[in-house]
């Protein structure tokens, strides 16, 4: 069965299901929700614990035999099962089929991994694991920029500090996406705070800029029209040490994407129809971020952008005049949808 992270804890305060599934690729949540697992076995009397790493050349023997072997000083007990690839192979697949089709009583099987694809999920073992009878399964989602605030909000509160708007929307930003961070900053806070009070101010001297800058979340701010946005996780990008080439073949292969996508529908190809025959297929997550990046230019202007990127490509190797950082900006920009009124020669 599936839990969502807000349903968890009110499910922890009954009778333990023999098998909790924890999937996801925010470290921070995913740790949150197997701690909370953990405490409620510790409170359910699982006074004893076993940890399985399942790395390379893992014996997967190990699992089955503490599954049916009796416990020395315990009654009950905790089994972790941590699978950092998120893939067990065959001998793992198989092993994990035998467990949860029989799961010992009075023992707990928590297993970890990042987060499962469509394809993963739709394996033998994944199915058995997310749908069946003994087992439940807690996905693990990102807190995206929309929520940010939001979740720093309510954070702080846990703390016990209350924030002014500014300073909330101001640790949102200087800790984009990196939710570890995020606690760590609000820990911080607790001890600076006058009577749990925190304005910009205090945030100003507190808080390190420990914003996650990625090319994939570049991407999406450059299709959701946020200039600013995008330009600051480019020059992040650069500050820490990403080289240009790993920038361009991101945007190059969105804008590919874009061009066909754009042909298409311009030839009187249904939507629908175009996103799932690109290659790779638009997943329904992604269709309204790139429906909305489509209603930005024409298909021409599309293909005129990926000729921009040749040109930039042409730059990084030294074979075309020009700044590849300051291509690679104006680039993001017109994706974006900004005119910059430049000459036409820059192709921009």
């Amino acid at each position: 069965m599936k839990l969502n992270s807000a349903q968890l804890g009110k499910h922890l305060q009954g009778n333990l299901a023999p098998v909790y599934l924890v999937s996801g690729d925010e470290p921070l949540l995913c740790q949150e929700a197997c701690d909370s697992i953990r405490a409620a076995t510790r409170q359910q009397g699982f006074t004893e614990r076993q940890v399985f790493n399942a790395e390379a050349n893992f014996d997967w023997g190990n699992l089955l035999q503490a599954g049916a072997s009796l416990s020395l000083f315990a009654e009950k007990r905790l089994l972790e099962l941590r699978i950092p690839t998120g893939k067990p192979g065959d001998k793992g697949a198989a092993a994990l089929l035998e467990y949860i089709a029989r799961p010992p009583e009075d023992t707990v099987l928590l297993i970890s991994l990042p987060k499962l694809d469509g394809s993963t999920q739709k394996t033998k073992w994944a199915k058995a694991l997310i749908e069946g009878p003994h087992s439940q399964f807690v996905q693990i989602w990102p807190v995206d920029a929309g929520q940010l605030p939001q979740w720093v909000r309510q954070r702080m509160a846990q703390a016990g500090l209350n924030a002014t708007q500014e300073a909330v929307e101001m640790i949102a930003v200087r800790v984009e996406g990196n939710l570890l961070a995020a606690a760590q900053e609000i820990e911080k806070l607790k001890l600076l705070a006058d009577a749990g009070q925190i304005d910009a101010s205090t945030v100003q001297a507190a808080v390190a800029d420990s914003a996650r800058f990625d090319v994939f979340g570049l991407i999406d701010a450059a299709l959701n029209g946020e200039a600013a946005h995008a330009l600051r996780m480019l020059e992040g990008l650069r500050g820490e040490g990403v080289e240009p080439p790993v920038i361009l073949w991101a945007l190059a292969r969105e804008l590919r994407l874009l061009a066909t996508i754009a042909h298409q529908y311009a030839q009187g190809v249904p939507l629908e129809k175009a996103f799932s025959s690109a290659r790779p297929p638009v997943w329904d997550k992604r269709r309204p971020l790139v429906s909305k990046a489509l209603q930005r230019h024409s298909a021409s202007r599309w293909a005129t952008l990926l000729q921009d990127a040749q040109r930039i490509d042409a730059q990084i190797k030294g074979q075309a005049a020009g700044d590849p950082w300051s291509g690679l900006s104006l680039l993001t920009l017109a994706i974006c949808g900004k005119r910059l009124g430049l000459p036409s020669e820059t192709g921009f």
